[in-house]
């Protein structure tokens, strides 16, 4: 019998969700303080409309139950779930009232976006837009990057009640530590050094090229954030093709790599066990895959009308594989570079890399290379169990901070969220393809949603049908919380609206067969 959302479940998770949207006012302050230092004092009223709007919200919502107790599992999933999308709507309001969007749902699809860290942006004017909503929109990212409960459970929202659970649901297997509340707080730390060093750096960077020092802080600060959260927002049209610069290109390329790496492995560099990140078999899996698919773009690349620099297109092209591995969607070309430019076999080339993503337990999205090296691992085992005696059993082993051996469990895992993900890149792809698109694009452009890159071949922009943006929006958020989740939450909502009986009836069929 599968579980329904009773009314003490309900209101739990009313509870919680008006913790998160209280919390969110915290968030609002900082662009506040922008538009205050830069005297942008129109902003600055939006802001705190919407900062009080969420702490009325979330006050009423958080006295539904003032004691909520311990959450179960279930409660948290769906928590996890809602939680994405009611926060990205509170988001989107500042957006809204900024200007620059053309619908409501523009401003709800870059809310989601930057939440997400999928990086894709529909806003006009770009380089208009004020400092206080350019910085909302990193800080959307470094918040859902991070993840909403990581920066909650290091501010110790959640008590000892729901911590756990919660850290769980949002797909944090690994614990760095046992207690959640210091593993969250190790997190964030990690982020805030890279963040922080990347600043400065850029920011010399950024002087050198004789940006004034004001706007060479913010660019830098911005760029370091959606860098380190693999996001993909950038505070102009252009990208990091903006800034002409070899040596920008090649921090933001090692920051976009430091993202992509679990924080797992963050912790066993830190606590200087280097030796256990080389012999990781993620680490190991992940220099293959870069090397295999690098050489591939470079020959799809080679003949591109344009590029035929060799030093310019080598390092034009390491850039993009990084990006695109990723999955942060930074770009030193132009988009017309990306889209005319470029072979079909260059764009699929990239699908495949943000499809896959970077590494588990990172702020990467996509399928992660650990579960593609875990898949391949299986295969192989098949393989040798076939060609071996039926008396002889067949042992696969792998590392991760130790020597373990595959298990089934893990391996049905594995293939469950990668099959997951393929089906979703499927349907996207089929929407894009029904709404009159060309099948390169729609493939390019359905693999960048569900794996939350910021890559974009020109489908996702301002005017595009309301219900392929819809689509796009769902991708993002189920993407973002890699599938389970979603389809968790998906369920447990259906049911409950079912009448009980229905249901039943339907359990026991599902049973039966």
């Amino acid at each position: 019998m599968w579980p329904r959302i009773s009314l003490n479940d309900a209101r739990t998770i009313a509870h919680y969700l008006g913790v998160l949207i209280s919390f969110l006012s915290i968030g609002l302050a900082v662009p506040l303080v922008v538009a205050f230092v830069f005297q942008e004092w129109v902003p600055a009223s939006h802001y705190v409309l919407t900062a009080g709007i969420c702490l009325v919200v979330g006050t009423l919502l958080r006295f539904v139950r003032i004691q909520p107790g311990r959450l179960s599992f279930q409660q948290a999933l769906i928590i996890t779930g809602l939680s994405w999308v009611v926060l990205a709507l509170f988001a989107a309001i500042p957006l809204w009232l900024s200007g620059h969007y053309g619908r409501v749902i523009d401003a709800l699809f870059d809310s989601v976006s930057g939440v997400t860290t999928t990086g894709v942006s529909i806003i006009s004017d770009l380089g208009h837009l004020s400092n206080a909503d350019n910085m909302w929109r990193f800080v959307l990212h470094a918040t859902g990057g991070l993840g909403f409960i990581v920066v909650g459970a290091t501010f110790g929202l959640f008590g000892r009640g729901g911590g756990a659970s919660l850290f769980s649901s949002e797909g944090r297997g690994e614990h760095i530590v046992p207690n959640v509340v210091q593993t969250a707080r190790f997190i964030s730390k990690i982020a805030a050094v890279f963040v922080a060093a990347t600043t400065l750096v850029l920011c010399a960077l950024c002087l050198m090229k004789g940006m004034e020092a004001p706007r060479a802080l913010m660019h830098s600060l911005w760029l370091a954030i959606s860098a380190f959260v693999t996001g993909g927002f950038t505070p102009t049209d252009f990208s990091a093709f903006y800034y002409h610069s070899p040596a920008i290109e090649f921090v933001l390329m090692v920051v976009m790599l430091a993202g992509s790496i679990s924080f797992v492995l963050h912790s066993a560099i830190v606590r200087g066990r280097v030796i256990e990140f080389f012999r990781d078999m993620e680490t190991i899996a992940t220099f293959a895959w870069l090397a295999v698919l690098t050489v591939v773009f470079a020959a799809t690349v080679s003949s591109s009308v344009g590029l035929s620099d060799l030093p310019t297109m080598l390092r034009r092209d390491l850039f993009t594989v990084i990006s695109a591995y990723s999955t942060t969607g930074f770009l030193n070309i132009t988009g017309s570079q990306l889209t005319e430019t470029l072979t079909s076999g260059a764009l699929l080339t990239i699908a495949v890399l943000m499809s896959v993503g970077g590494g588990t337990e990172s702020t990467s999205g996509g399928i992660k290379v650990r579960r593609l090296a875990i898949i391949v691992k299986s295969i192989v085992s098949t393989v040798k169990q076939t060609l071996s005696p039926d008396s002889a059993r067949i042992s696969v082993s792998y590392y991760h901070l130790g020597r373990h051996t595959l298990s089934p469990e893990l391996v049905r895992a594995a293939m469950t969220v990668t099959s997951l993900y393929g089906i979703t890149y499927i349907a996207g792809t089929l929407v894009g393809i029904a709404a009159g698109y060309d099948a390169t694009q729609a493939i390019f452009e359905s693999v960048a949603m569900g794996s939350n890159a910021g890559l974009s071949a020109g489908i996702a922009s301002q005017g595009m049908p309301a219900p392929l943006e819809c689509f796009y929006i769902l991708q993002m958020w189920a993407g973002r919380l890699e599938y389970v989740t979603f389809i968790a939450l998906i369920v447990n909502v259906a049911v409950s609206l079912y009448p009980r009986t229905a249901v039943d009836r339907l359990a026991r069929r599902v049973r039966d067969r």
